[in-house]
């Protein structure tokens, strides 16, 4: 039985610090997973300039709220599921998440959780596991699950790189010339599409 294992930012709805860097005014927040591969790293910077700023789970929370998942996301993710099992793997946390899974109609999620002050000031944050993606790839499939796993960023490659079929979607041009190999879509049709031939 296949499992579809897909990344959530970037993917299905917009990069939330883009976001927020963007209604905050602090460009550098702008950084993500497409530019820092290690994501302990950049969430603990993200966090210094948080504080620095004086912002914590509210604003970031606030700007959530006006996201909505990318045009075709919801209309993508209801025909996959009709096909396949599906679980949305993700470094967010759920703090982030849940307003935009209410929206994508409450698919499966796998992530993380933020530790918060009681004045809202976001002071750490707890992984799951290590290699989360990757982890719980291995782990289905030592379940008896076939994955198939499709993202944007370069934490995606471990689990794109670990399923028996993978797939970039609206990635960089730099990913996609460090992996060839790999197909690459901009499309949600072409995407669907896709991961459907490659069901068994």
């Amino acid at each position: 039985m296949d499992v579809v294992c897909l990344d959530m930012e970037g993917v299905l709805v917009p990069e939330i610090w883009i976001a927020f860097s963007e209604e905050s005014g602090i460009p550098e927040l702008r950084k993500t997973t497409r530019d820092e591969p290690d994501y302990d790293k950049l969430m603990r910077w993200r966090i210094g300039v948080l504080k620095e700023h004086g912002l914590g789970l509210k604003e970031i929370q606030d700007t959530i709220s006006r996201i909505d998942p990318l045009p075709g996301a919801k209309e993508f993710l209801d025909a996959l599921r009709a096909e396949a099992q599906v679980i949305i793997i993700s470094d967010t946390f759920t703090q982030f998440a849940m307003p935009l899974m209410k929206k994508l109609g409450y698919p499966t999620l796998f992530c993380n959780t933020l530790e918060v002050a009681e004045d809202g000031e976001i002071t750490g944050f707890k992984m799951r596991c290590e290699q989360s993606k990757l982890t719980t790839v291995r782990a289905l499939q030592s379940m008896g699950f076939d994955t198939i796993a499709a993202g944007d960023s370069f934490n995606d490659l471990a689990m794109i790189r670990a399923s028996r079929a993978g797939f970039l979607f609206r990635t960089t041009d730099q990913i996609k010339k460090d992996n060839p190999d790999l197909q690459a879509f901009d499309e949600f049709d072409d995407f669907l599409a896709a991961i459907k031939a490659e069901l068994r």
